[in-house]
């Protein structure tokens, strides 16, 4: 699969997304329309059961696309690409299959909050993420970066600018592994490979009960996994008379 600015590629169940855009990954319209394009294709993919986001060279994402200025036309221009930015960092949240973010570089804006909506988050040691909007005389990404880097860090990075090393996030435990930029691809892939030897139906079962119970109380959020824990046992139950029926079959 391939679009102008976004590349796919699929072996052994692990899906790799290269986004493509020069010189800096920058997100304009088109480029946000075509990822939430191929993360939909994504999600329906039975041949994929993970997915590493990363970019071309040496920058994940530089974020929104300043030659394209959100105040370029009009409100409702604003509007729409404000809307279709945050459909994109959603549909990567909720994608039924686990995420890994492949921090190839700099994740400036929104491209911190791409990372933010991705499963797990290894970046390379040239890597740092940013959130420089205040001193353009814009707002985002608050929400999204307190998911992981924690209250004061985020409002250090949104009010001063101040940018975070891969090296800083991996010492604060914010990401998995922080590695050499040409081990990059291959570290997520190992990963990913752990998570495509499980059971697809699960591992969506598994996803979905993260995210639900994000915002939920303790008592809550385990009541909440309980009647997802009864759904696999079911599954498991299908899966057992199947196979039985098929044993019967044999033996006749």
């Amino acid at each position: 699969m391939k679009t102008e600015f976004v590349s796919v590629e699929i072996e052994k169940h692990i899906a790799v997304v290269e986004m493509h855009r020069p010189p800096v990954n920058a997100l304009n319209l088109q480029f946000l329309e075509e990822l939430l394009f191929v993360f939909d294709a994504l999600a329906a993919d039975e041949g994929a059961r993970a997915v590493i986001l990363t970019g071309h060279g040496n920058i994940f994402s530089a974020g929104g696309d300043l030659k394209d200025p959100m105040g370029g036309l009009d409100v409702a221009h604003d509007t729409h690409r404000l809307r279709v930015a945050s459909e994109v960092f959603f549909r990567v949240l909720s994608c039924p299959k686990p995420t890994i973010a492949a921090i190839n570089g700099p994740a400036i804006g929104g491209g911190l909050v791409l990372v933010a909506s991705c499963d797990i988050l290894i970046a390379s040691e040239n890597a740092f993420l940013a959130l420089p909007e205040v001193a353009q005389g814009l707002l985002g990404g608050a929400r999204h970066a307190m998911r992981f880097l924690g209250h004061s860090l985020t409002r250090r990075m949104i009010l001063t600018g101040h940018r975070v090393s891969a090296a800083e996030l991996y010492r604060r435990g914010a990401i998995e592994k922080c590695v050499p930029r040409d081990r990059l691809v291959a570290e997520a892939r190992e990963i990913a490979s752990e998570i495509a030897t499980k059971d697809p139906s699960v591992l969506q079962l598994a996803k979905r009960a993260l995210n639900d119970t994000e915002e939920m109380s303790l008592r809550d959020g385990y009541a909440y996994e309980e009647g997802l824990v009864v759904n696999c046992l079911a599954q498991m139950r299908k899966r057992a008379r199947r196979t039985g029926a098929v044993a019967n079959d044999d033996d006749a």
